[in-house]
């Protein structure tokens, strides 16, 4: 193989004819573009026109005013409209900001999700659980809060100015301060929000937008095409067509050179592992038009900054940018596919929905969201087995710190994690908890006893499952993922999804079906307000 890793442009994926979503046909095989075709179903990536947009917002701005009991708002309240992204089919999910008194409201978002044209609307999501009546005067000063906040971290850079806001994550809404404090804990690097109570001084809630992964360093053979830019004697590795994406060292500037010829094939090549990022990070932008209709990692076509040369066994995504360390032999660095496929998968899990708020369960299921992105990133790749073939397996060549996997998604018991929801998932470590929302993915992408791939008990429930594809499965999780409001529960993730299956595929019921079984199968069982079907 050739040890230096040969450049060039790569074509920006096309955006197809868009046709109208009511065509989609229930009943075509999973994962079957021919079948599509045959069947007229629109294709995933039908972003809506600006005036069905612009339908769209008009729409949610009068289902808000309608619904306004349903979503708790007073008479001091207001929503700003934040967010409007497409997904699979060009439906929309349109997120609004609450203000109560002008001050933010942390939880209070709501999100209304429509059909492609913006007439119908499919949902309206908040995750807000009771009406706000507090005071707005603090009692408690800025300072006072910033260092209760400060005191939080054993390491601390920067500590952001503190912003009054009503925090209503929770039962009872209460005015806080939320302070952001970037520096590191025993472990890792940090940037921790923490929501201190305005009047008695106390830590309300807190949550960190660093999310820790583990993976493989993989190579994708030699030589790969990834997108870079420049020309002559000055070239960079930043993806000008994929906006915001670049790599480089740790101090967040793109590695540059006087030719369009990077890396040598080392393991521990820094160069090396920027070209591994970049070339999973373009195949998963790839994979997120192409499988599941959505526009980059922020789903308004943004794309964010890459890291290498992390000088600790880890990889992570702050909150703005992802960054890879290394094995524990120092011998490849952590950038294969599914481990640049989960970091990433953290950023889209931060631009999908409303805020996931904190806790071990939220947590749980964001790690489990990289996962699962990881692993439809392997997939749409479809690299040979002198690769790394999709699977579902975490980690598995990496060896991070011994040999073998990190996770499974099949079988998450195999490394110690629950394969089923329990009432102890909330004070189980956040990876681990990854374990029921992994173990429902593969089940409904590819069942209990799939060809070629590991079989896959069930928690409870029938024994016996049909997977419906993975790239049905990613379209509903992703879909489900639009409408995520805080506090973000296995419970509400079941619920999302089902609305989801059947807003993607409204003209049956095998795909709603599939994802209750599926969730039915790890312990998560159906709560009011659920989608039916028929």
């Amino acid at each position: 193989m050739n040890p230096k890793v040969k450049l060039g442009a790569v074509a920006v994926l096309a955006v197809a004819a868009m046709t109208t979503p009511t065509a989609v046909n229930a009943a075509t095989p999973a994962d079957s573009a021919a079948a599509r075709t045959a069947s007229a179903e629109p294709p995933v990536y039908a972003p809506p026109d600006a005036e069905s947009r612009s339908r769209a917002v008009t729409t949610a701005n009068a289902t808000l005013a309608a619904r306004s009991e349903a979503v708790l708002k007073g008479q001091n309240e207001r929503f700003t409209l934040t967010r409007n992204i497409s997904g699979a089919y060009g439906l929309q999910y349109l997120t609004y900001a609450r203000t109560y008194r002008g001050l933010p409201v942390y939880g209070g978002e709501v999100i209304v999700s429509t059909d492609r044209a913006g007439e119908l609307v499919g949902s309206v999501s908040s995750g807000q659980q009771s009406r706000i009546t507090i005071d707005v005067t603090s009692k408690v000063d800025a300072a006072t809060a910033a260092a209760t906040a400060r005191a939080q971290l054993p390491v601390v850079e920067t500590v952001a100015t503190p912003k009054l806001l009503v925090h209503a994550a929770t039962t009872t809404p209460k005015l806080a301060w939320e302070v952001v404090v970037t520096g590191a804990t025993a472990e890792a690097p940090s940037v921790l929000h923490v929501f201190v109570d305005a009047l008695d001084g106390s830590i309300v809630d807190s949550y960190d937008d660093v999310h820790a992964g583990t993976g493989n360093s993989y190579y994708n053979g030699n030589p790969v095409t990834i997108q870079t830019s420049g020309s002559g004697s000055s070239y960079s590795m930043t993806d000008t067509t994929r906006p915001g994406l670049r790599c480089g060292g740790q101090n967040g500037s793109a590695y540059t050179g006087t030719d369009d010829s990077w890396g040598n094939g080392s393991g521990t090549n820094l160069e090396t592992a920027c070209v591994d990022a970049l070339y999973a990070a373009q195949t998963e932008w790839n994979m997120l038009s192409a499988w599941l209709g959505r526009n980059g990692f922020n789903g308004s076509g943004g794309a964010f900054p890459a890291r290498v040369g992390l000088s600790a066994v880890n990889a992570y995504w702050n909150g703005s940018y992802t960054s890879f360390g290394r094995n524990s032999a120092n011998t490849r660095q952590a950038t294969p596919m599914d481990v640049v496929g989960h970091e990433y998968g953290h950023g889209i899990f931060q631009y999908s929905g409303g805020s996931g708020g904190s806790g071990n369960e939220a947590g749980g299921l964001n790690e489990s969201t990289g996962d699962i992105f990881g692993a439809l990133t392997e997939h749409y790749a479809n690299q040979p087995a002198a690769l790394d073939p999709p699977d579902y397996l975490v980690g598995e060549e990496v060896n991070l710190t011994g040999a073998g996997e990190i996770r499974n998604m099949y079988n998450p018991s195999a490394k110690g994690h629950p394969n089923c929801y329990s009432s102890s998932i909330p004070s189980t470590a956040v990876h681990a908890a990854a374990g029921p929302q992994n173990h429902w993915f593969y089940l409904l992408a590819e069942g209990t006893n799939p060809v070629g791939k590991p079989a896959s008990s069930v928690c409870s429930g029938p024994t016996t499952l049909t997977g419906i594809g993975i790239q049905k499965a990613g379209r509903i999780f992703q879909a489900g993922l639009n409408t995520k409001t805080a506090p973000w529960t296995h419970a509400k993730a079941r619920r999302a999804t089902v609305a989801a299956a059947k807003s993607l595929y409204p003209s049956g019921c095998t795909e709603v079906n599939a994802v209750k079984a599926a969730w039915a199968a790890v312990n998560v069982p159906a709560a009011s307000g659920e989608v039916s079907c028929p």
